[in-house]
């Protein structure tokens, strides 16, 4: 009952956190000085042309009225046109979506199959050589700019070894589209060789993405397991005489990962915003793509939705993580 609490409570939440991004970005978005109404109209379109069109788009109204106007719009699903694809902006981002949110579990799956146990062979291994360098590798890989670390993967990798793709998310026309995840689709269709060839895109942007991702784990799992180990009930499980491995990896790791499970919540939501870049680099066809070329377009209406689909996702996410919270630790729900 406490758990449907929560769960509640947050989703009340939603819809006023969801209100404050839009006003926020919408506003912001129209500061940049660019004029949809000409774009549309062409470069040899006359003044009047463009004034008649800035009016039947709405555009000659106040701010707040234009602002009122989409969020009723957007309340009945409603996104508007892209003027980049000349397309409904939902069937876009929904049509890109998969391939953004497949990219960003498998960079999500690197990065913890790599950071927590990481984390914790430094904590245990506190400083010894082995700690030192584990620390100074996490701090390197928070460092590094990823559309960097992109181009040197390629340059290495695709360029030079030719063990790669260079871009693309599949080669050739991928397999038969069911739910849009091609890794999924691949196995509902059993077509193996389209499986392969999808990882084999996949692993270069997908690291790109989790190295970051994996060194900010290294360090919160590392500080979990260093606050752990010295509890009396730890002390108390090797007097005695319980295994180590069975302390580290059952006790410890457990009461440790409650900070961790946070962090991985805020982590997805940055990979899945983040992957604007590596998406550019890789030609990946994601919403990171979409959002560039909606820049670069100066198409307002797909920015929007683009930040839309974000915050909505980071917000799920972050629910499943509070719902995450509720069974790791029990005492949440008190």
């Amino acid at each position: 009952m406490r758990r449907l609490e929560i769960i509640l409570s947050r989703l009340v939440w939603f819809i006023p956190t969801l209100f404050g991004l839009v006003f926020v970005v919408f506003f912001i978005s129209n500061v940049i000085p660019t004029d949809p109404a000409r774009i549309i109209a062409g470069e040899n379109a006359t003044e009047t042309q463009v004034q008649a069109l800035r009016a039947e788009m709405g555009l000659d109204q106040p701010l707040h009225v234009q602002f009122t106007r989409y969020v009723r719009d957007l309340a009945t699903g409603d996104l508007g046109q892209s003027l980049y694809t000349q397309r409904a902006i939902s069937d876009d981002l929904l049509h890109r979506l998969p391939a953004t949110l497949e990219l960003t579990i498998a960079a999500m799956i690197i990065a913890i199959g790599l950071g927590v146990p990481l984390g914790v062979v430094s904590a245990v291994k506190r400083n010894t050589m082995i700690d030192q360098t584990l620390r100074v590798l996490s701090v390197s890989g928070l460092a590094v700019a990823s559309f960097w670390l992109a181009m040197e993967l390629q340059m290495y990798f695709s360029t030079r070894l030719g063990w790669t793709p260079l871009n693309g998310r599949v080669s050739g026309w991928g397999p038969e589209e069911i739910t849009g995840f091609y890794v999924l689709d691949s196995i509902l269709t059993r077509d193996w060789e389209s499986l392969g060839d999808t990882f084999h895109h996949m692993l270069l942007p997908a690291i790109t993405l989790a190295l970051p991702a994996a060194a900010t784990l290294v360090r919160f799992s590392r500080a979990g397991v260093l606050e752990v180990i010295n509890s009396n009930f730890v002390l108390y499980e090797r007097a005695m005489g319980f295994p180590a491995p069975l302390i580290i990896w059952k006790y410890v790791l457990r009461n440790a990962l409650i900070s961790t499970v946070t962090q991985i919540g805020l982590i997805f939501g940055s990979l899945f915003a983040g992957a604007v870049v590596v998406e550019a680099v890789f030609d990946w066809p994601g919403l990171g793509t979409y959002a560039v070329q909606s820049i670069l377009q100066s198409d307002t209406k797909a920015i929007l939705g683009f930040s839309i689909i974000v915050g909505v996702v980071f917000i799920g996410v972050n629910l499943l993580v509070d719902i995450l919270h509720t069974f790791i630790d029990p005492r949440t729900l008190k």
